[in-house]
């Protein structure tokens, strides 16, 4: 089969002396050793990017004396290991990083809510916003209206209007009168449900 083709004129193939198979590395760097140096050591501090080669019993020689903090006082190596907590890295106090004015950030530890995203009127407008989205069940409106209570009532409304109804029903208020017994199950029952979904 013959190739006329431009493409395969112009494959180079290097010869088979070139392609063989390197299998010689770096030697071992341990004084009088004439091993293949095939694992890295670091150097040591202030050299972290740097490692001497060793072969294997002479790296695990090597690991077993190397100490990183060897020459440093304990207030260094405590400074060291709280800094390599954030990588090392520059921090700041909370609220005083940079983009911000002094004027906001004195106003953030005094408290304030510029956006309202913390007052209570704007946390009970946007529960009670969610709750008129929320369909209402006939269970609920069963529940409420067993109570004399509107679809939109409160859980405080829904708490103060149970409270009176079960002091006016109850046996013991009313000189042992068993005749609301039931309607006092009613309404027991109307003010469980009506926590359990979220009213109490």
């Amino acid at each position: 089969m013959k190739f006329d083709s431009d493409i395969f004129d112009r494959v180079r193939v290097k010869p088979a002396q070139d392609r063989r198979i390197k299998t010689e590395g770096p030697s071992c760097q341990w004084h009088g050793c004439k091993e293949q140096g095939t694992h890295r050591a670091p150097k040591g501090r202030g050299r972290e990017h740097e490692h001497w080669r060793f072969c294997l019993d002479h790296v695990r020689q090597y690991n077993q004396s190397y100490n990183f903090f060897a020459g440093m006082n304990d207030d260094a190596v405590m400074a060291y290991q709280k800094d390599a907590l954030t990588g090392h890295r520059p921090t700041w106090k909370m609220g005083t990083g940079k983009g911000r004015s002094r004027a906001d950030a004195e106003s953030l530890a005094a408290g304030a809510d510029p956006f309202g995203l913390f007052s209570e009127g704007v946390r009970a407008e946007q529960k009670q916003r969610a709750e008129a989205a929320r369909p209402v069940r006939n269970a609920e409106r069963k529940a409420l209206d067993t109570l004399g209570l509107e679809v939109g009532a409160t859980p405080q409304q829904v708490k103060t209007k149970f409270k009176e109804l079960v002091k006016r029903h109850h046996p013991d208020v009313n000189g042992g009168d068993r005749s609301t017994e039931d309607r006092l199950v009613e309404i027991i029952q109307a003010y469980n449900y009506l926590k359990s979904v979220g009213f109490g």
